[in-house]
């Protein structure tokens, strides 16, 4: 039986945490040129799209509520939309056809060539977010993947990938989350500094 180790279960992780949000120093120019697209996304009169399974869908609500709510400052609303949220869309397309379309059915109807869409996936391989990135580019949005490891499928199908150096699910999310963050905060701040 296995039994309960602090080292395992806490020091360890922390170490992993550390060498990945380290491996993303190097990163800095893409999370950066992401942040400079989304933000001109939304100065142009577009929406930020967002999807993702299971903690991804959690993280790609969290953004989306960043922004629409605020990150720092005080300012108008950004428009930005996580497609894991109308419960009704969701069953509704998953029962009617199957769960693979369940994002790319909602990109059709409200994803448009001045839109973006932000795909995460822990291993780059989700049918239904690669269906939304390959929907999203057919539309001629701007799209976006946050993945681990190599990217999986994903990374030849967004515009921009970014893969987190882990293996581990909890790790990769780590990291998604710091970017996504970062790329937050640029949007925050562009939006404010253009007088919104």
């Amino acid at each position: 039986m296995q039994s309960l180790d602090v080292h395992t279960i806490f020091e360890g992780p922390v170490q992993e945490h550390l060498r990945v949000i380290r491996t993303m120093q190097a990163q800095q120019p893409l999370i950066h040129a992401m942040a400079v697209k989304l933000l001109e996304v939304v100065s142009t009169g577009g929406t930020i799209f967002w999807c993702g399974n299971g903690g991804s869908a959690a993280d790609s609500q969290h953004l989306a509520a960043e922004l629409v709510g605020r990150y720092k400052r005080e300012r108008k609303p950004i428009p930005s939309v996580a497609l894991t949220t109308d419960t009704s869309a969701l069953t509704c397309i998953g029962n009617d056809y199957n769960f693979d379309v369940v994002f790319s059915r909602q990109v059709e109807a409200l994803c448009g060539a001045k839109d973006a869409l932000v795909g995460f996936s822990t291993s780059g391989n989700s049918a239904n977010v690669c269906n939304a990135l390959t929907a999203a580019r057919k539309r001629g949005a701007v799209t976006l993947a946050f993945t681990g490891r190599s990217g999986g499928k994903m990374k030849a199908l967004a515009e921009y990938s970014l893969c987190i150096d882990s293996k581990e699910t909890a790790r990769i999310q780590e990291g998604h989350m710091l970017a996504g963050h970062m790329i937050c905060d640029w949007i925050d701040l562009g939006w404010v500094l253009q007088g919104n």
